[in-house]
């Protein structure tokens, strides 16, 4: 499997003169920790469900799917809004516009994770293989929402709530209540922070009728609203812990521990913002959200694994 996942990121490096870097540049690969940690969530849940047990194989499957799926998401969102892009001072850098990556380089790479995703979905069961159109539709098709809806944060949310949800089904060929509300906590967290983030593009979206939260409700109601679905995010949570630590007997202190650090991060991130400014953006929207779903993640698989 490890060679499979290798020669894939391999072979579209031959494709063209890029070099490996500049594919994981393009994709800003160490965001991936935003959502990984729940999908390990959701197939840790799924490895202690009945009478599963844990499958190394499986395991790297799962990986490649979130690796591959977000690797194409990204990669074509950088395709699609390469001309926006390259007008925007903040996103003019980026690998597409300044000529790093070529066009075509960034279409070969995109088909290449989209089949590796779909493959590695066949290898895992039949359902995840036939909801991976499904989840390539969904995570593809954000790149073109901002063109027409205020609502492309949560369409966001929603492509990234398929993270613990999937992994879930990856090991027991079912779906379950306690994996689907993580996934609606990764949906309104993921929504809220994607709100806080495009503060810092408000003046250009609106010269350039591009939609979002903060051009259609202005920038002070966008961000109440970022608080109002991060409490919302925070109901799940509590809700969805309540449930784990009844429904399996490993899960215990530790995991409300995880839960109670989570939530005061993400609302952590609010007060950096009122404080600094949005030019405290870096620190709340990628260091303090990934802490966050690392911690939470860390916490989970030593509660159910360990104790």
């Amino acid at each position: 499997m490890k060679f499979f996942i290798a020669g894939f990121f391999m072979f579209s490096c031959f494709m063209s003169d890029v070099t490996l870097k500049n594919y994981l540049s393009l994709v800003k690969f160490s965001h991936t920790i935003f959502a990984l940690p729940f999908a390990l969530v959701g197939f840790f849940l799924g490895t202690y469900y009945g009478d599963h047990t844990f499958v190394t194989q499986k395991l790297l499957l799962v990986l490649g799917c979130m690796v591959f799926a977000r690797s194409a998401a990204m990669a074509f969102n950088r395709l699609v809004d390469r001309d926006i892009d390259s007008e925007n001072p903040r996103t003019a850098v980026r690998e597409i516009p300044a000529g790093v990556v070529s066009v075509n380089a960034a279409r070969v790479f995109v088909l290449i994770n989209c089949i590796a995703f779909v493959l590695c979905a066949y290898l895992i069961n039949t359902t995840c293989f036939l909801l991976s159109p499904v989840a390539l539709l969904i995570i593809l098709g954000y790149s073109y929402t901002k063109r027409f809806t205020a609502l492309c944060h949560f369409v966001l949310g929603l492509g990234l709530s398929l993270a613990p949800i999937g992994a879930f089904v990856a090991v027991t060929d079912q779906f379950y209540i306690i994996p689907i509300l993580y996934g609606v906590t990764v949906f309104l967290w993921v929504a809220g922070f994607d709100i806080i983030y495009a503060l810092q593009d408000e003046n250009f979206d609106q010269e350039h009728k591009l939609n979002s939260i903060p051009t259609f409700l202005g920038h002070r109601r966008a961000r109440i609203l970022s608080v109002i679905v991060h409490v919302l995010c925070a109901c799940v949570l509590i809700y969805a812990t309540q449930l784990a630590t009844s429904a399996y007997e490993n899960l215990d202190i530790i995991h409300w521990i995880a839960s109670a650090v989570f939530i005061c991060l993400i609302f952590y991130q609010h007060w950096v913002i009122y404080k600094g400014g949005l030019s405290k953006i870096g620190l709340a929207f990628f260091t303090t959200n990934g802490v966050a779903s690392v911690l939470f993640g860390v916490l989970f698989i030593i509660d159910i694994v360990l104790f």
